[in-house]
């Protein structure tokens, strides 16, 4: 079976199949790994360890382990908290937000587009806090 695209499948979706039969013929092209395990290939595609990743979030050093291991269910802030430490790209941070069914960052929101220009600019979490201070946002954590 064929993993087919979003679009694909968003054009399957809109047509009269009826929705067992729809989630059947597609199951391949659902997402199946668990964040532990997606941030997990995350972590190998960037070079990245788990040690440096905590340690770039800024959280808690237990807290950012237990996001790791799929013991604790990040917020959203700890969770782009965590993307930052590892380095992740603006796709990759999608992604992850997805799988803890958060808003992905949205560039017509204000906050969201300055973490957005920071993952994209390859900052890391206190340059990115630096730019939300200077334009009177919340920071990502304390």
């Amino acid at each position: 079976m064929r993993i087919k695209s979003t679009d694909e499948l968003n054009k399957i979706l809109k047509s009269n199949i009826p929705i067992s039969q729809y989630l059947k013929e597609n199951a391949a092209s659902f997402h199946k790994l668990t964040l532990p395990e997606t941030f997990e290939i995350i972590l190998k595609e960037n070079k990245i360890s788990k040690a440096q990743a905590v340690k770039g979030s800024d959280l808690e050093r237990t807290h950012g382990y237990q996001i790791l291991s799929g013991k604790r269910n990040p917020t959203r802030d700890s969770l782009l908290r965590m993307c930052i430490g590892m380095r992740a790209s603006s796709e990759q941070t999608r992604i992850l937000l997805l799988k803890i069914k958060a808003a992905p960052l949205y560039s017509k929101d204000k906050r969201d587009s300055v973490i957005l220009f920071g993952i994209l600019h390859h900052m890391n979490l206190q340059g990115i806090n630096e730019l939300l201070y200077q334009n009177r946002l919340p920071i990502l954590g304390k």
